[in-house]
Order: C-alpha cells, then sequence, then structure tokens
C-alpha cells in the first residue's frame, strides 16, 4: 500500500513539473513606432549627420566650470539618490517575485496543549470513561509543513517577468534622471551667465547715460538747451538704472536654483563660478546629432515606456493563470504524544510518534462572478495604454529635438542680425553724442540712439545665451548625459552605509546585484541567492 502511494506522488510531482513548462498570456513585442528616417534640418552646414556625442556633452562648451558643476550635481543631486534608491526597491521586489517558485509557505510547528473531553463526547461514551481524570489529557507536538503550488500555467514565471522588466525600467528612470540634470544644470549656468552679461550691458550703458545726462546738464548751464534735455536724459537713466535690480534678482534665483541641483542649500555660489571673463557659453561650429532611430536606444524615457510596458504585458499572463485550476504539493511532517491512555509524553522523540501527510491537490475558482475575468480585462486595458504611450512617447521625443534643433538654428541666425544690428546702433549713438555736443542735433535724437543701444545690446545677449540653452535643449532631447553613470555605483556609499545599519541587505546593495548586465540576452533573471 505505502509503494503504491508513494509511487502515484512521484508520479504526480513528475507530470506536474513536466506539464509546467507552459505560460499563459501574450509574450511582449515592441510595438511599432513611426520614426523619420532623418531630420528636417539635417540638410544645413551647422549639422554633422555622424552618431550624437555620448556622455558628456557639455564638453562642446569648452567650459571647466560647466564641467565641475554638472560633476558635483551627479555627486550630490537629492533626485537622482532617489531614483537609485528606486532601483534598489525594484531589485528587491524582483526577489520578491522569483521566490513565488519555491514552496510558497513552508512552517516549523510546536504546541503544547492540555485537553479536556466532555464527558458526553463520543470519545468518552465510546470508551466508558468514568473517571473524570480520563477526561483530561496533554498533547505536543513538532513538526514541519510545506505547501508548493507548481507554476503550471506560467503565473508566477510572468510575474517574474514583470518584475524584471519593472526593474529595468526603474534603471531607465534613473537615467532619465540624470539626462534632465546634466541639461538643468548646464541651463542653470547658461542662464547665470547670461544675466550676468545683461547686467554688465545695463550698467555699461548707466555710465554712458550718464554722461550724456552731464553734458545735457553742461549745456543747459550754458544756456545752449533747455531742462526738457535734463530732464529726458535723468528719466532715461534711471529707467535702465530701473532694470538692474530686476536682473539682479532673477540672477540669484538662478543660483539658488543650481544650488538646489547641486544638493546644496540656497547660497552663495560665488566661488564654484569664479571666471575673469564670465561669458556665455558658445557652442561650436557644427553639432553631430545622428538619427531619429538612435533615440529608440538612447533616450532613457523612451526604454522605460518600453519596459512598463513590457512589465504590464506579464501581468496579463498572472491574471490569466488564476482563470485555471492551480496544483499543489503539500506535505506535514511531525512528532506527536500525549498522556492520553497508556501514551507518555516522553515518548514523543520515538520513531513511532511521527505523522505525516502528502499528496497534490488542486483549486479552481469555477464560480467567481466575472470578477477574474474582468480582471484579465484591466490588465489587457492597461497594457494597450501604455504600448500607446509608448509610441506617443516615440513621437514626442522627434518633436522635442526638432523642436530644439530649429530653435538653435534659427537663433544662430537671429544673433547675426542681432550682431549687425548693435554694432550699427553704437555707431549711431556715437554720432548722436558728437552731433548734440556740437548743436547739430537735439537730445531727443541721442535719447532715441541711447533706448536702442541698449535694447539691441541686450537682445543680442539674450539671444546668445538662447543659442546655448537651445543647443543644452537638443542634447536632452537626444537623451544624452546619462552614459557618465556606466561602470559607476547608481547608490552613494553614505546611503548604502545608513540603509546596511537599519536592514539587512545582504548582497543587494552591491552593483553586481542590482545593475543590469550591459545586454538584456545575457542577462539572468536569477542573478543572487539572497532574496
Amino acid at each position: 500500500m505505502k509503494t503504491t502511494f508513494f509511487y502515484w506522488l512521484l508520479l504526480s510531482i513528475t507530470v506536474l513539473f513536466f506539464l509546467g513548462c507552459t505560460k499563459v498570456g501574450p509574450d511582449f513585442l515592441r510595438p511599432d513606432t513611426n520614426v523619420i528616417p532623418d531630420w528636417m534640418e539635417s540638410g544645413d552646414r551647422r549639422i554633422n549627420g555622424e552618431p550624437a556625442d555620448r556622455g558628456a556633452w557639455w564638453h562642446v562648451f569648452d567650459d571647466t566650470i560647466l564641467d565641475n558643476l554638472i560633476d558635483t550635481a551627479y555627486r550630490q543631486n537629492l533626485s537622482l539618490r532617489i531614483a537609485g534608491v528606486r532601483v534598489l526597491e525594484a531589485r528587491a521586489q524582483l526577489g520578491i517575485a522569483i521566490g513565488g517558485l519555491f514552496p510558497q509557505s513552508q512552517l516549523a510547528f510546536g504546541s503544547l496543549q492540555y485537553n479536556r473531553n466532555s464527558e458526553h463526547s463520543t470519545i468518552a461514551v465510546s470508551q466508558a470513561l468514568a473517571v473524570r481524570n480520563n477526561l483530561t489529557y496533554v498533547q505536543s507536538e513538532i513538526g514541519l509543513s510545506a505547501n508548493w503550488e507548481i507554476d503550471f500555467w506560467g503565473k508566477f514565471r510572468r510575474a517574474i517577468e514583470s518584475a524584471d522588466a519593472s526593474w529595468m525600467a526603474t534603471v531607465a528612470d534613473y537615467d532619465n534622471v540624470l539626462v534632465s540634470l546634466t541639461a538643468n544644470v548646464a541651463t542653470s549656468y547658461i542662464l547665470i551667465r547670461t544675466l550676468e552679461r545683461r547686467i554688465d550691458i545695463a550698467t555699461q550703458n548707466v555710465a554712458t547715460q550718464t554722461e550724456s545726462l552731464q553734458i545735457a546738464e553742461a549745456r543747459f548751464r550754458g544756456g545752449t538747451t533747455t531742462q526738457r534735455d535734463v530732464e529726458q536724459a535723468t528719466a532715461a537713466l534711471n529707467d535702465t538704472q530701473a532694470t538692474i535690480p530686476t536682473l539682479q534678482t532673477q540672477l540669484q534665483q538662478a543660483k539658488n536654483g543650481l544650488c538646489v541641483l547641486l544638493g546644496l542649500p540656497p547660497g552663495d555660489v560665488s566661488e564654484m563660478l569664479t571666471d575673469a571673463v564670465r561669458s556665455i557659453p558658445v557652442p561650436p561650429p557644427r553639432i553631430a546629432i545622428g538619427i531619429p532611430a538612435d533615440l529608440l536606444r538612447r533616450r532613457p524615457d523612451i526604454r522605460s515606456a518600453e519596459y512598463q510596458a513590457m512589465a504590464q504585458g506579464a501581468q496579463i499572463g498572472v491574471a490569466k493563470a488564476q482563470l485555471l485550476p492551480a496544483f499543489s504539493l503539500n506535505g506535514t511532517f511531525g512528532l506527536l504524544s500525549t498522556n492520553f491512555g497508556g501514551s507518555r509524553l516522553a515518548d514523543m522523540f520515538r520513531w513511532g510518534s511521527r505523522t505525516y501527510m502528502a499528496g497534490p491537490s488542486a483549486q479552481w475558482n469555477l464560480f467567481n462572478y466575472g470578477v477574474l475575468t474582468n480582471n484579465v480585462r484591466v490588465q489587457d486595458a492597461r497594457f494597450q495604454q501604455l504600448l500607446i504611450g509608448y509610441q506617443n512617447t516615440v513621437l514626442s521625443a522627434q518633436q522635442e529635438v526638432e523642436d530644439n534643433l530649429v530653435a538653435f538654428l534659427k537663433a544662430q541666425d537671429r544673433a547675426h542680425f542681432l550682431g549687425r544690428s548693435a554694432a550699427a546702433a553704437r555707431r549711431s549713438f556715437d554720432l548722436a553724442v558728437i552731433q548734440y555736443r556740437e548743436g547739430a542735433t537735439d537730445f531727443t535724437t541721442v535719447l532715441t540712439a541711447q533706448q536702442a543701444l541698449l535694447s539691441e545690446q541686450d537682445s543680442l545677449a539674450s539671444t546668445l545665451g538662447t543659442i546655448a540653452q537651445n543647443l543644452v535643449g537638443v542634447y536632452k532631447a537626444l537623451g544624452g548625459g546619462w552614459e557618465i553613470r556606466e561602470g559607476m555605483d547608481l547608490v552613494p556609499t553614505e546611503v548604502k552605509e545608513a540603509m546596511t545599519k537599519r536592514t539587512n541587505w545582504g548582497n543587494l546593495l552591491s552593483p553586481a546585484v542590482y545593475m543590469p548586465a550591459p545586454s538584456e540576452e545575457s542577462r539572468s533573471l536569477i542573478r543572487s541567492p539572497d532574496w
């Protein structure tokens, strides 16, 4: 009898394992996307069709201060640290999913119970227990039990696929934060330099207008002009002076924003920005941008959208598996003894006190009133949303590149004309001052020339800053900058030390464990036994 039982048990286990190779639910396929063959501005002589600069794209500005600022932000930015810890969280979630492949319930149990039977119970009546002491007894038990739901329909393997894809998505999200961080630091730095230049221009014009006021006052005292010229010169001077506090406010706010990006409280960053020239970063004559198809591999937000869709697609398989019967292996082994009748508690550790149970079982939610079926529909609808979202992310990425690219090129064209206009405005102002000194023209001509000069110089400085910022926008839209983390740890040592003091992380804090391998095909889902 025992031989027959173990034979059928072994046969059941073998059948369950071999049939457990199937997986319900769809396998993920990257959705088709509408990608243009080339950029609309690729024919411009300032565009290089070679692959876009990888990694530290900001080196194209050849500005060591900008390089140092981005390096500091990479090491200290708090948002980036949060993104790094999310990768650890996702890796731990993957470990939870992997654990589903193994016996889901493993218990060691033990008990010591004092029992009393009713005088009118079946046991008491059948054994004619008349003595009250025979109605009470003590029972002790220790043992192990386990329940293992076999992954017959691939439910747990789909859950691992989902957790694995979610893990990869958090890595892509980290890269996306890094792309934004490098671009934001560069944009803030360019804005600071632009505002400094605009303040310098306003200050220079204040000095020039002060001289014009002095000329007007001298001519008024000499009787060659009226009080009107003095008042006009005073109004123009004060109007220019009034622009400086506004620019200084914007400058300090830009510095405060830069401090936060650097992981520092708002304060004086003058030492970090020390530069005798204080010039606006100048882009190179030609830039490399590659082709639109490169975005699918390079932009982290596109990769994140793909992995999120992949993770949700696996959830469809998890939901479908709930519609099918679940097959499990159950087992219990223990030692039990009692002082009832002729037994003794001390006999518990004798082999004859053993008790065990083993065998397969099945459960099937036949009548779920559409709950499970509608759950499959919910998961499928979410999956379809993410597929469409992926396609929309690809389209938006192309738009961002095109928008920033045309803005970069057209801003250069605008700067060319503004440069010529500013030079002409300077000559016009100089001539107007000479003529006014000689009495050949009125002060209104000088005032008009002054205002034109200030406007043209300020517009030129703003446009030069816009050119550099638009180039930053191009590189951000291309997904550049995240490559600098390759070979680096995503989570700083001090953060790991704080986490280790609170929790046993095992080896999950090692980059070799929580960072994906360079190639998806070479990655193994189960990378570490430290689940």
